[in-house]
């Protein structure tokens, strides 16, 4: 039911007892219309009344758009695990086994043997962080090394102040 409007709540309203009767029912029989223009109510003149906008109700909840999901992280299979060193400014600029230049700024690694444009998630143990890199170039052949980063995919897991570390090598698929 609409609330009684404050002016027909005191004794010293301007309408007839039976005129705030007629709108009371008016607006309890009508709610989300012009109750008064449909009932035709007047008041002690006999005036008719003035419809009164009536705010439209919210639409449905199911009505309203659903919210976008969040993306489903990429499948991973665990490939091995080992240490990582990576390469940045000796040698930027130049090709890479695949013929493409190497950027120390892109997310990019060298492997003995996974083949060009393979994903590889890069997981660093010791703090949890992770890094997606493209195989663009082979390497490394020293140390006992299974994969060299680019300095920006070196940067991400926290392996640029040590140069090197234990990582944890998963491949993406998808």
């Amino acid at each position: 039911m609409a609330p009684i409007p404050r002016m027909m709540q005191t004794n010293h309203s301007p309408l007839s007892r039976t005129a705030r009767i007629a709108l009371i029912a008016a607006l309890a029989a009508a709610p989300f219309g012009s109750a008064l223009a449909e009932t035709g109510a007047e008041n002690a003149n006999g005036t008719a009344f003035e419809a009164v906008p009536v705010v439209q109700p919210l639409p449905a909840p199911e009505t309203l758009p659903a919210p976008e999901a969040a993306p489903a992280a990429p499948a991973t299979r665990a490939f091995g695990t080992g240490m990582a060193s990576f390469y940045g400014a000796e040698l930027h600029g130049r090709r890479t086994a695949s013929g493409e230049r190497f950027d120390m700024h892109a997310l990019t690694a060298a492997h003995r043997t996974l083949p060009f444009g393979t994903r590889v998630l890069v997981t660093n143990p010791a703090n949890g962080r992770s890094v997606t890199v493209r195989i663009n170039d082979r390497g490394p052949f020293h140390g006992g090394r299974v994969i060299d980063l680019s300095r920006a995919a070196a940067s991400e897991i926290g392996l640029v102040a040590r140069g090197y570390g234990r990582v944890e090598l998963a491949l993406v698929e998808g």
